[in-house]
């Protein structure tokens, strides 16, 4: 598959293209103000903000390739093969234009006024490379332009030089390099994930048609034998969109094969939209704004579901589909099993929050709105099978959703809830301040007993889980409701359930699942998490949900007590206290150097003060927050794992069968 090729007509594209706004000095200062905060999702946003440059250089028509690589010690560097950042002075700083671009807040090809400039762009309203080399501990880019390899080193984003030429190419061999180390001192965590840049640029290659982008981690190679440890993607997608939403509905059944494609410009706002149904009963959006997700939507995501709703009934009423007697479908009814792609591209994109959480442009809404109707309105005419398939769906889900409704109602007039009592089994806390108390969910009667005895009570309840969990992907609400080892949790939580949740009633603003470190526990973990994730959604976003991390071992030197949370970790420590390689890898004897190990195989083996010291107490323990950073990719795992399709599952463990250790039998 051949790359199109970047556009190379003449245009101007130098020093004046650029314009200054202000200065670079409180990026280090409150750097979350720029990159949303300091933890792994603003580490991660540095690459973003330099992936961005290279897709608007694509967008433009003059960059084909991006390559991103993770080298050793977690440094990156981004290339591109655009026109390369300008070099010469800059008329307003009277500097390179390539070090005010990398110094100075608000400088790049985005505000410039001239044709030369992006007409549409990404990034953080412009201030993206420079945040990024402000919280580098050093960056160093190269600019291929006007037959020259042009350099510049840099430390917290103080320039160590003037920019030079260091070698020469070809006249037409244009593009940009930027290397940067993030500043450990502003980063707590400076560790890439692999996989989270790698759903981002696939997310990209499928939002820019034509762009290929390369990602490659080289972390763990350390010379030409090890070249097999690198791990690489490619992405290129000449459908764009259209293989976005069927990357989403692989493995599942969709009711119109062929997804719906519209794209149409209206004065200077792109639209473009591609959406499927499946038979699932979760709407699938994913709306983006110049290539930036925009997670709680905004002006597209309203305009586009107001036309939606309305042209399905228009064309059911027109075509007989719903009858004289029949409702008109509501938006809930038009969304479920809804797989859609959203990209508006336009000029001056507003956004509410500084990391586009939401899109505020008000004349998007009425564009996406008139476009989409008008143009999904003659799709439905010209495909009656699957105009026919989509609203029979919706009607489905229609007389489902009315069903659902009248059994939960017909549950909660019986007393399934028992008149919202707690549950004799909870052990409550004393505080009534939701903000300042947790609810611990515990797997199995022993240990329920040792947190009961362990805990906190101020602010610190305790649910012991008897008996076998449901399975939500199979199970209705109204069983769910009656479920006795679910009912206690949703009485407890006293957030309601369904449509009914009203997060505001909720009773803990901490529900920590705690369960043994084995196949038995995570099965449970993995239940609760699927019932959490399919009625709670809206708790997992707000950061409610945790999984408590028990130790797996304590090992004991004289009257000293550690306790180790991970096998690595134990090895580190062992060493720490003078063990030796070999005698680590025979520990199973229990006995080493005058050190005593004892291996946690339930949370029941651990006393009150145990659990307490390790898993508990706020001031040592350890817990994993559980968040929707991919929701598309947590729907799949428990869709695949606990749904009801049994090939994609079989497949599943035939694949990773091999991988799996330690198997209890």
């Amino acid at each position: 598959m051949v790359a199109k090729k970047k556009t190379t007509k003449k245009t101007g594209y130098g020093a004046s293209s650029i314009q200054v706004l202000e200065g670079l000095e409180p990026v280090r200062k409150r750097p979350g103000m720029y990159i949303g905060g300091t933890g792994l999702v603003g580490l991660h946003h540095l690459i973003w903000e330099t992936v961005d440059n290279c897709v608007d250089e694509a967008m433009a028509g003059y960059a084909t390739t991006c390559t991103v690589r993770i080298l050793p010690d977690n440094i990156m560097e981004v290339s591109d093969d655009g026109r390369g950042i300008p070099v010469d002075k800059h008329p307003k700083t009277k500097k390179s234009t390539l070090e005010t671009v990398m110094t100075v807040l608000h400088a790049g090809g985005k505000f410039g006024g001239d044709e030369s400039g992006y007409k549409v762009s990404g990034g953080l309203h412009g201030v993206g490379v420079s945040v990024v080399n402000a919280l580098s501990e050093w960056a160093r880019v190269e600019v291929k332009r006007d037959g020259k390899i042009w350099m510049q080193e840099y430390k917290k984003g103080k320039p160590q030089g003037k920019v030079k030429a260091i070698g020469k190419v070809k006249k037409d061999d244009t593009g940009t390099s930027i290397m940067f180390k993030p500043d450990a001192t502003i980063f707590p965590e400076t560790e890439f994930n692999f996989d989270t840049i790698v759903k981002h640029l696939r997310n990209q290659a499928y939002l820019t048609k034509g762009i290929r982008l390369d990602i490659e981690d080289v972390r763990d190679v350390t010379g030409k034998k090890d070249a097999f440890k690198a791990k690489r993607h490619s992405f290129y997608f000449d459908s764009g969109i259209i293989s976005f939403v069927k990357f989403i509905n692989r493995d599942k059944e969709v009711r119109n094969q062929v997804p719906v494609y519209i794209e149409k410009k209206q004065g200077d706002i792109y639209v473009e939209i591609s959406l499927q149904y499946t038979d699932s009963f979760k709407e699938r959006l994913h709306a983006f704004a110049n290539n930036i997700l925009n997670p709680e939507g905004g002006t597209h995501v309203a305009g586009f579901r107001a036309a939606l709703t309305r042209c399905l009934n228009v064309y059911a009423r027109n075509n007989k589909i719903l009858k004289e007697k029949d409702k008109n479908l509501t938006s809930e009814d038009a969304r479920e099993g809804l797989t859609c792609i959203i990209n508006v591209k336009l000029p001056n994109p507003q956004f509410e929050g500084q990391t586009k959480e939401k899109l505020g442009n008000p004349e998007v809404k009425g564009v996406v709105q008139s476009v989409f109707a008008e143009e999904f309105s003659a799709y439905l005419e010209e495909n009656p099978k699957d105009a026919k398939a989509m609203i029979e769906k919706c009607l489905l889900t229609a007389r489902a959703r009315n069903a659902a409704r009248a059994a939960k109602d017909a549950v909660l007039r019986k007393g399934a809830l028992d008149g919202m009592t707690l549950p004799g089994k909870l052990a409550d806390c004393t505080s009534r301040k939701a903000e300042d108390s947790e609810l611990y969910i515990v797997e199995g009667d022993s240990a329920g007993g040792s947190a009961k005895q362990g805990r906190d009570r101020m602010f610190q309840a305790i649910l012991p889980l008897r008996g076998k969990l449901v399975n939500v992907e199979k199970t209705s609400l109204d069983k769910v409701v009656k479920s006795d080892t679910l009912k206690p949790i949703i009485i407890a939580m006293g957030a309601g359930i369904g449509d009914a949740v009203d997060v505001n009633k909720l009773r803990y603003h901490k529900i920590i699942i705690m369960a043994d470190a084995d196949v038995d526990g995570s099965h449970i973990r993995t239940l609760l998490l699927t019932f959490f994730y399919r009625y709670y959604e809206e708790l997992v976003k707000m950061g409610y949900i945790y999984i408590a991390q028990p130790p797996l071992y304590q090992i004991k030197k004289g009257k000293k007590v550690y306790y180790v949370y991970t096998e690595d970790d134990k090895v580190k420590l062992l060493k720490k206290l003078g063990v030796n390689d070999d005698e680590i890898e025979s520990d199973e004897d229990k006995k080493i150097a005058g050190l005593s190990l004892q291996r946690y195989k339930g949370l029941g083996e651990m006393n009150p003060e145990q659990l307490w010291e390790t898993t508990m107490n706020p001031e040592h323990r350890k817990m994993k927050q559980v968040t929707i950073e991919d929701a598309e990719a947590a729907d799949r795992v428990f869709d695949l794992l606990m749904g009801s399709e049994v090939a994609p599952r079989k497949q599943f463990i035939q694949t990773h069968a091999k991988t799996v250790e330690n198997i209890d039998v």
